[in-house]
């Protein structure tokens, strides 16, 4: 048999831990498919295994990632300490120094610095792999890189985000708040002590990035992605959603247009049937629109085996002599990205008003809207109980009422403008809820 692939892998967390009790479960499986053993010779780690279960006796330990990455003795370092500075990039830039290959699942080192960090991979002919970066157990980069090699694509989209997708789903499922779910979440182990970076949206803006630049073949720029998260999401916008025939979601979004490629991330409406609207819990799902066909890919975006089974996948790759660039392309040739204002995005819309119920309000909304051209699909209002029918409750008037707007396709400037001169107007009582809402397909 051929002589075994050799790895120096750093970071013993969950999803390091799994990876390590992967390759000596299914080492032999994993040697059948690659065509050689695969072994782990060394290891960095400044903590303990998460797991304590796993058997590191006979592996050498490594005090520093970098010597290790360095490390003569091995052939491919597999990274997955995390973060985007060090020591992460310096271990990843020693590996490749070193000509060794890299197998990581650390999206935010991708989202910053991938290009950079595929440029010196290609130039010393080693190998880089990132699979687990996004959506850990679904095979997005590789569908988008190999499969759909070949196609135009037109969009890519998707739930990129367990976390906040658990959440909106317990709010609608169990008519609780968003407050209530969050702690939920984060007893289960979902979401972190400090879940600013997953339910603020800045997790799903790195996955984002990074299928942006291998569908669209372009340099990465996290920094043009326009992001809101889903802290303002309240259960009355998921019940609204839900009479009009939707369900609200945070999606990453990446599309060619007219004016070049928009990114962005924000709770969105996606209509009921679609297969996005019906990934529940902590799921993930990305569907890929191009001119050959669209598909929707589902499947546990996170959690030490998911995300191990996407890091045993790229070294079982490189193991057998599969190699691709990393971006489907030379780094050297993805485009500058041609950023798309978020002002000109176009789509329908959401408006939950809290309207203050006085003579001349609903006038006043319908006027302004009609100002930018902003013509109406539907509107909802939901009244007190007092006045059910608009009776002449005295102790009602000038109360706030929820008036729902859904808008035909219009652009985000002119949502803007309209909503700025009604609240110039003083007639509503707080600060207006938008959520986009997305086209989607069956697929």
């Amino acid at each position: 048999m051929a002589e075994p692939l050799k790895l120096g892998l750093a970071g013993l967390g969950t999803v390091g831990s799994a990876t390590v009790r992967m390759l000596v479960r299914s080492k032999d499986e994993l040697a059948a498919r690659a065509g050689r053993p695969i072994e782990l010779k060394a290891y960095a780690s400044k903590d303990p295994p998460r797991d304590n279960t796993i058997d590191l006796s006979n592996i050498r330990k490594v005090d520093s990632p970098v010597a290790l990455a360095a490390d003569p003795e091995i052939d491919v370092f597999v990274e997955l300490m995390g973060g985007a500075g060090d020591p992460a990039k310096s271990s990843v830039e020693a590996a490749f120094n070193a000509g060794h290959g890299v197998v990581t699942a650390n999206k935010a080192l991708i989202a910053k610095h991938g290009v950079q960090l595929a440029k010196l991979a290609e130039r010393m002919n080693a190998p880089f792999s990132f699979e687990a970066a996004v959506a850990g157990g679904i095979p997005v980069i590789k569908t988008l890189r190999e499969g759909l090699g070949g196609a135009h694509i037109s969009r890519v989209y998707g739930i990129l985000n367990g976390t906040c997708n658990y959440i909106l789903t317990q709010m609608l499922k169990e008519k609780r708040s968003f407050a209530d779910c969050l702690k939920e979440a984060q007893r289960l182990g979902y979401a972190e002590a400090d879940p600013t970076f997953d339910i603020g949206g800045f997790d799903t803006a790195h996955k984002t990035a990074i299928l942006t630049s291998i569908a669209f073949g372009t340099e990465i720029d996290a920094d043009a992605i326009y992001i809101e998260g889903i802290e303002s999401i309240t259960l009355a916008d998921l019940e609204a959603a839900d009479d009009l025939g939707y369900r609200v979601k945070l999606l990453g979004v990446a599309t060619r247009n007219a004016s070049g490629i928009e990114q962005r991330v924000h709770p969105t409406m996606v209509p009921k049937g679609s297969v996005i609207a019906e990934i529940d819990g902590v799921l993930n799902g990305v569907a890929i629109d191009s001119d050959m066909m669209g598909l929707t890919l589902v499947g546990p975006g996170a959690g030490g085996d998911a995300t191990s089974s996407a890091v045993v996948a790229d070294i079982v790759d490189l193991a057998a002599g599969r190699r691709v660039y990393p971006f489907g392309r030379p780094a050297a040739k993805l485009a500058k990205l041609a950023r798309a204002p978020m002002q000109r995005h176009e789509g329908g819309y959401y408006i939950r008003l809290a309207a203050i119920d006085k003579p001349g309000t609903a006038a006043t909304i319908a006027r302004r809207m009609a100002d930018e051209n902003i013509s109406l699909e539907s509107i909802m209002q939901h009244r007190k109980a007092s006045r059910p029918h608009g009776g002449d409750d005295p102790k009602s008037a000038g109360a706030a009422a929820s008036v729902v707007l859904i808008t035909y396709a219009t652009t985000e400037d002119a949502v803007r403008r309209a909503l700025a001169t009604i609240e110039r107007e003083g007639v509503l009582a707080e600060q207006p809820q938008i959520i986009r809402i997305e086209k989607s397909h069956s697929y």
